[in-house]
């Protein structure tokens, strides 16, 4: 995948404009790999060039080099393919990784997540969550795809990834605080971002990091 400022992600290699990618006709009643990965490839890049509103179906089938009629057949917007690729590219992009860090684990772990989700934020995948949760605001069928689909199932992965590394802390929440927890953690980021346009910078990172966790012990500390 491109970085929007040009680099190389090691997610993928950039595809040139005029050049299609190769694909593997469909042949039965499962769409082809290759097919599925062309689309959502040249979706996430068309986006980052030239933005939501002039995305469009045709444009994704002659950059991915497949028919019109066979995006049709298993998507049913651009909405559903930028979807498609915004959960393909997150679940690496923003998995936690517990045991990371060292010294103050539960602090370097944490910051270290949190400076994966900014990067994410710079990434055509980040720039494709940004464009959806900007749709949404206007459409309810894409807010409704959205917060029912990727949105729920990152926010159990959060969840999951912040109760993990809370607990090799020996931090435990109960669920309403944990829930509360995660809205502090990544609500900075988000408002950042969304509200402001603006990057997110280290400071921000690290002060939200630390405010988070020891909250977190505040909180253990009165369950217990």
């Amino acid at each position: 995948m491109r970085r929007v400022d040009g680099t190389i992600s090691a997610t993928r290699k950039p595809q040139a404009a005029c050049e299609k990618t190769t694909v593997i006709s469909r042949t039965g009643p499962r769409r082809s790999e290759s097919v599925r990965l062309a689309v959502l490839h040249a979706a996430d890049d068309l986006l980052v060039e030239r933005g939501f509103a002039a995305l469009t179906i045709e444009g994704i089938a002659h950059r991915a080099g497949v028919a019109k009629q066979t995006i049709y057949r298993w998507w049913k917007s651009k909405v559903d393919i930028l979807l498609d690729t915004l959960t393909d590219d997150a679940r690496e992009a923003l998995a936690w990784h517990v045991d990371e860090g060292d010294g103050d684990s539960g602090k370097d772990a944490l910051t270290s997540h949190l400076q994966r989700v900014a990067d994410f934020f710079e990434e055509p995948a980040g720039k494709v969550l940004q464009a959806l949760l900007g749709q949404a605001q206007l459409d309810g069928d894409t807010a409704a795809s959205l917060r029912d689909g990727f949105l729920r199932e990152q926010r159990e992965r959060d969840k999951a990834g912040l109760r993990d590394l809370l607990g090799c802390d020996g931090i435990f929440v109960d669920d309403r605080h944990l829930d509360r927890l995660v809205d502090l953690l990544l609500g900075p980021l988000y408002h950042r971002v969304l509200v402001f346009g603006a990057p997110i910078d280290k400071e921000l990172v690290e002060s939200t990091s630390r405010l988070v966790l020891t909250l977190a012990r505040e909180m253990s500390t009165e369950a217990s």
